[in-house]
C-alpha cells in the first residue's frame, strides 16, 4: 500500500509540474512555452544520455572488478540477481564523505558507486543494505523520473528568466494581462517547480528504501547504515561538483538545521528509519 501511495504521489507531482508550465505558457504565450520546453528538453536529454559518465567523472570514480574489489563486486552481483537486474558496473570513489549513488539511463546501462569513506565506515551488512537501495533506484528507473522532473522544472525556470529579461509575452499584455500577476508568476513559478521536484525526489527515496530492504532480504542493514551515514554527513562534507546533486546520493550530502525542508531532496532520517522498522 505504501509503495502504491508513493508512486501515486510521484504521478500527481509530475502532473502538477506539467500544469504549472502550461499555466505559464497561457500567461506568456505559446512562443515562450515552446522555447522553454525545447531548451529544457535538450539540456536534460544530454544529461539523461551522459548522466552516468558525468556523475562518475565528477566523483573521480574508478571501476572495480572481481580482482580489485572481490567482496564488493560479488555482493552487488548477488543483489542484482535478487532484484532480477543485469550486473551493473561498480565504481569506488576516493571521497572520504561516506555515501553511495546509482546512475545510468536504464538497467542495462546502470552503474553503482560507493565512496571510500562508506567502505571504511560500514559493516558488510550495512553496505549490503546501501547497495540494495541503489539497485532499487535502478530497478524503478528513478533516474528517468528525476530526468523528467528536472526537464520540466528547468524549462519553467528558463521561461521565467527569458520572459523577465527578453520581454516575451507582449501579445498577452496587449490583451490586458495584469503586470502584477506576471511578476508574481515569474518569481513564484520557479520556486514552486523546485519544491515539486524535491518532493518527487523524496517520494522515490521511500520506495527505494522499501525495495532495497526486500532485495537485501532484511531492512536492518539499511537502517543501521542510514543512521551512520547521516551522522557522518554532518561531520564530513562532500567535495566536488557532485556535492550539489543531492538527489543522486543515498543520504543528502548538504545537511544542517538551516537547510529548508521543502527544498530537501531526501525525507527526514527519522521517517525513513520508522518506515523501514515497520517492514521489519
Amino acid at each position: 500500500m505504501t509503495r502504491f501511495v508513493n508512486n501515486l504521489k510521484t504521478v500527481i507531482l509530475l502532473g502538477a509540474l506539467f500544469g504549472l508550465i502550461l499555466a505559464i505558457g497561457a500567461q506568456f504565450g505559446q512562443r515562450g512555452l515552446i522555447l522553454a520546453l525545447a531548451f529544457g528538453g535538450i539540456m536534460n536529454i544530454v544529461a539523461y544520455f551522459f548522466s552516468d559518465k558525468i556523475a562518475i567523472a565528477s566523483m573521480r570514480g574508478q571501476e572495480v572488478n572481481e580482482k580489485s574489489a572481490p567482496d564488493l563486486v560479488h555482493m552487488v552481483e548477488r543483489l542484482a540477481e535478487n532484484a532480477g537486474l543485469p550486473m551493473p558496473r561498480v565504481y569506488v570513489c576516493p571521497q572520504e564523505a561516506p555515501n553511495a549513488f546509482a546512475t545510468g539511463r536504464n538497467p542495462s546501462r546502470a552503474a553503482v558507486a560507493v565512496t571510500q569513506g562508506a567502505l571504511r565506515l560500514l559493516s558488510y551488512d550495512e553496505l549490503e543494505g546501501v547497495m540494495a537501495h541503489e539497485l532499487a533506484h535502478v530497478k524503478n528507473r528513478d533516474t528517468l523520473t528525476s530526468c523528467v522532473a528536472a526537464t520540466i522544472a528547468g524549462a519553467i525556470s528558463f521561461l521565467g528568466h527569458m520572459v523577465w529579461f527578453m520581454g516575451l509575452g507582449g501579445n498577452n499584455r496587449e490583451e490586458g494581462s495584469n503586470p502584477l500577476v506576471t511578476i508574481l508568476m515569474l518569481i513564484l513559478a520557479p520556486i514552486a517547480a523546485a519544491v515539486i521536484q524535491m518532493a518527487i525526489s523524496r517520494s522515490r527515496e521511500y520506495v527505494a528504501d522499501a525495495d532495497g530492504a526486500r532485495i537485501a532480504g532484511t531492512p536492518h542493514g539499511l537502517i543501521s547504515a542510514l543512521r551512520k551515514l547521516e551522522a557522518s554527513a554532518k561531520r564530513i562534507p562532500m567535495q566536488g561538483e557532485m556535492a550539489t546533486q543531492n538527489h543522486m546520493f543515498i543520504v543528502q550530502p548538504l545537511t544542517g538545521e538551516s537547510f529548508a525542508r521543502l527544498f530537501s531532496t531526501h525525507p527526514s532520517m527519522e521517517s525513513r528509519v520508522r518506515r523501514l522498522m515497520e517492514l521489519a
